[in-house]
């Protein structure tokens, strides 16, 4: 299976951000990506002040991707977007997952919500203004189990075991990941969840300066069950392709049973 995981950096023009990403969908799709991957928040990286109206996961951000996935016949992983949540108050932070054909195949709703305080560094409370889903989600594409997360979740190496243990082949990250964090933990994290879970993993991540004052590392890349990194995105907007091949996987969860020999 060829996969592309696309880099951008969303700012506050949801219409302008919307219209980058479609041209790296279109790169993928060129490419010969059969699943295209998309960042955390791709429509809108911003002050929560300004953030759009959050909708439905039938709304005019669904209707976008689904139809970009139909005509450019891949499998879209529309990042994340503001779905509206279970309050006034706060949304939830949603992946949309579409077939080739445009349907709505998955729904994931991020469950680990990043609320950290760095005197002096950085002060976010994710759970503020988002609501935690509470499922985990393994979808299939093109006949290949894909477990689905977002950004902080990587954090949380439970969450993927139960994934694999489900029968996940692929791990899915779509992430805006801080640089300060980004350039010591996101290589480490993303190939540590790769060899304990003996899954590939397909990262996607924001790049470069958003609003208010944030920075995000980038670094989107394509990672096999060995740990290896098949592909690292350069720090700049792009497409990053790899082939993933599923018999190498069969082989090393054969010939090292790490998943097969565990007692917890």
């Amino acid at each position: 299976m060829r996969v592309a995981v696309c880099q951008l950096n969303a700012r506050e023009d949801r219409a302008h951000n919307l219209t980058v990403a479609r041209g790296l969908l279109e790169r993928a799709a060129a490419g010969g990506a059969e699943l295209a991957v998309l960042p955390e928040y791709v429509d809108f990286l911003g002050r929560s002040a300004d953030a759009p109206k959050p909708e439905p996961v039938d709304g005019e951000f669904a209707a976008f991707f689904a139809a970009a996935a139909h005509e450019l016949g891949i499998w879209v992983h529309a990042g994340s977007f503001h779905e509206t949540g279970p309050d006034e108050s706060r949304t939830f932070n949603t992946t949309l997952l579409f077939a080739p054909d445009g349907a709505l195949a998955a729904t994931y709703r991020k469950i680990h919500l990043y609320d950290v305080e760095i005197a002096g560094r950085v002060s976010y409370q994710e759970s503020r203004s988002v609501a935690p889903g509470a499922e985990t989600v393994i979808a299939e594409i093109n006949g290949v189990p894909t477990g689905l997360s977002i950004c902080y979740d990587l954090r949380f190496p439970e969450l993927y075991r139960r994934l694999a243990v489900a029968g996940a082949r692929i791990l899915v990250v779509p992430a805006a990941f801080m640089l300060h964090t980004g350039r010591d933990h996101w290589e480490v994290l993303l190939r540590a969840r790769a060899i304990e879970n003996q899954c590939y993993v397909l990262a996607a991540g924001q790049i470069g300066d958003h609003e208010p004052g944030r920075t995000c590392f980038g670094r989107s890349m394509i990672i096999d069950p060995w740990g290896t990194v098949l592909a690292q995105a350069p720090d700049t907007v792009g497409v990053t392709f790899a082939d993933l091949d599923l018999e190498r996987l069969e082989t090393i969860r054969a010939e090292l049973p790490s998943l097969a020999n565990r007692r917890l």
